[in-house]
């Protein structure tokens, strides 16, 4: 009697242990998926840029700057090396994309101009998506950090490896700021 008791505390043991683990791998295969939704919205963005640069940069030629750091900010996003430098990277990039439709609003020629508000349109979505994409990351990687910390799925998480997913944040403070943009025409 006392061996079937042992065998059918084991073979439930065996059960939770299989149960934990494959709810922990379902929950990272989420995550690594809502990083990827993230990931397909940045490239788009990323794509984007470049035809609003072009298209405005010949009737933006005061802006040279404004241009520029649109520029390097897309592409110093285009290499994250997590998704904490994204998200600081993507913040900086954002922060440039502000300020150059703040430009662009200066100028009728360019407000007036079908493909720059098409590119600003099709901008103006993706970051929508994007943002929602963040949201379901954030979400769907809370629930397993959740996991993977809470005992008893934590011991199941040590034994296996299993590591923590970093969340989409504003770390720095100046980042929480509102960019200031100065549309005065300085004459150089």
């Amino acid at each position: 009697m006392g061996t079937i008791i042992a065998i059918a505390v084991a073979v439930l043991v065996v059960l939770w242990v299989v149960t934990r683990y494959n709810k922990l791998i379902q929950l990272r295969n989420q995550t690594t998926n809502g990083w990827k939704q993230i990931d397909v919205q940045l490239k788009r963005r990323h794509d984007l840029i470049p035809n609003l640069v072009n298209t405005v940069k010949g009737q933006m030629e005061f802006e040279r700057e404004t241009l520029e750091s649109v520029v390097k900010a897309r592409n110093s996003a285009l290499n994250p090396t997590g998704v904490a430098d994204a998200a600081m990277k993507e913040n900086m990039l954002t922060g440039a994309l502000s300020k150059l439709f703040a430009l662009v609003e200066n100028y009728p020629q360019l407000r007036s101009n079908e493909n720059v508000k098409q590119l600003q349109e099709e901008l103006t979505s993706t970051e929508n998506k994007i943002g929602f994409a963040r949201q379901f990351y954030n979400d769907i990687a809370t629930k397993y950090n959740i996991a993977t910390q809470v005992f008893p799925g934590n011991i199941i998480a040590n034994m296996f490896g299993f590591k923590g997913a970093e969340l989409f944040e504003i770390t720095v403070q100046s980042e929480r700021e509102v960019p200031k943009v100065d549309l005065s025409f300085k004459k150089q």
